[in-house]
């Protein structure tokens, strides 16, 4: 099968499976484990990036920053999907509005729901996949690091 002969649910899955890999990526490097990928209507990954924030000391360093900043400037944005591990943060979300991201697979909301909300009322196809890939990186990594993950999430600390 070329991928011409994709259907959208295979590219959703190549894309995904790419953001995965990211996920991975950015755990192996000790950081938090959230991966994204971009993908173009003929299949072609673009772009993939990983969150990146403990690894550069910057909190802007998001898994989705992270791909839109390696996929470069472009045309074509409303044209791609993007896939993450995790539902998107307001800033994240805020980034695939800014660049009129049309579509958004999300491997899953139930350790952190971003603001599905918002890219909802802006037009964006969201679909998630409740991959338990993905879910297993954040529970795990949650269970191990609870503190970095509140940083990440922007929760004060406990007194």
């Amino acid at each position: 099968m070329t991928r011409a002969d994709m259907d959208r649910a295979e590219m959703d899955r190549l894309a995904l499976d790419a953001a995965i890999e990211e996920a991975e990526l950015s755990l192996a490097e000790g950081g938090i484990p959230i991966g994204c990928a971009l993908i173009d209507p003929a299949g072609n990954i673009v772009a993939r990036g990983h969150n990146r924030r403990v690894q550069t000391d910057d909190p802007t360093s998001h898994g989705e920053t992270d791909c839109i900043r390696n996929a470069g400037r472009r045309r074509d944005w409303h044209t791609l999907t993007m896939a993450t591990t995790l539902s998107p943060c307001a800033m994240c979300t805020g980034t695939a509005i800014l660049h009129r991201i049309p579509r958004l697979v999300i491997g899953e909301n139930k350790t952190f729901m971003g603001r599905e909300d918002w890219l909802v009322a802006e037009g964006v196809e969201v679909v998630v996949v409740d991959d338990q890939r993905c879910k297993k990186l954040m529970d795990e990594f949650i269970a191990k690091n609870p503190e970095l993950w509140n940083e990440d999430i922007g929760v004060p600390p406990t007194e």
